[in-house]
């Protein structure tokens, strides 16, 4: 038997084994926060239950191991539609691992567009519950999944995905095209922005008849873009630009906002 492969496979189950009796004492102390919470909307930190920095400070370097095994209850309860059990649990795994923004992004997710299908689902189906109560249990668990997303932002204040995220939420689910405008302005301020972002904030402004603004947004945003034949750009970073779609909209902005010819963008 190659000795390497038992060594490692003891350095393994030793890992398992250590994480197993660290999740013991956060176990009970977690557990019984999450039966604590009401069924739709109590989302106290975890971090309150489990003592201020005991979380990390038991854990150490283990913390990334422990979080995707609470992960892994997540997704169990979220597969039951247990609403409070998936709530806290992402909580819990965001307390112990902020890092990964994968766990604040599908968190947010689960929260703002399933639970309120569960919801009315528990409440008795679609059929049953008023449109009225309907768009109730949509805001609801939207103003969860956004202030779950103002704590990520507070760790990763830079990051654009939770700014598109949010945006996604608030003109998705609270109808808020205002707001949704704005994150995703905040997100197109990111150093690293993806292309589209700023094209939505310009067909937002658009929307909401603030037609001067887009079109001084638009201009201004263009000339950030990569446009074929920049030496500096990849051929992905020109076509995700599109730069040619933004000039055609900045040019009906133009005809729209009757703009003389002599003072049209030349780019």
């Amino acid at each position: 038997m190659d000795l390497r492969l038992v060594r490692s496979g003891a350095v393994v189950a030793g890992v398992l084994a250590l994480a197993g009796l660290m999740l013991r004492p956060l176990e009970a102390p977690a557990w019984r926060a999450m039966r604590a919470q009401q069924p739709a909307l109590k989302l106290e930190s975890i971090q309150g239950a489990l003592g201020q920095g005991v979380t990390v400070g038991l854990l150490g370097g283990f913390r990334a191991i422990v979080a995707d095994l609470f992960w892994i209850s997540a997704n169990a309860a979220w597969d039951q539609e247990d609403l409070p059990a998936t709530q806290t649990l992402i909580k819990l795994v965001t307390a112990i691992d902020p890092r990964p923004l994968f766990f604040w992004i599908n968190g947010a997710n689960m929260i703002a567009y399933d639970m309120p299908h569960w919801r009315i689902r528990a409440a008795g189906g679609y059929d049953a519950v008023s449109a009225a109560e309907q768009n109730r249990f949509d805001r609801e668990q939207a103003e969860v999944a956004l202030k779950l997303l103002q704590e990520a932002l507070a760790q990763h204040p830079e990051e654009a995905s939770l700014y598109i995220c949010k945006a996604n939420i608030q003109l998705n689910r609270l109808k808020d095209t205002a707001a949704g405008a704005e994150s995703y302005r905040m997100a197109a301020a990111q150093p690293n922005a993806p292309y589209f972002a700023g094209r939505i904030y310009g067909e937002l402004l658009k929307r909401m008849g603030r037609k001067q603004e887009a079109y001084v947004w638009l201009k201004q945003f263009y000339l950030t873009l990569p446009k074929p034949g920049s030496a500096q750009a990849t051929p992905w970073q020109i076509e995700t630009a599109m730069a040619d779609v933004v000039l055609e909209r900045i040019h009906e902005l133009e005809r729209e906002l009757k703009v003389p010819k002599e003072q049209a963008f030349k780019g």
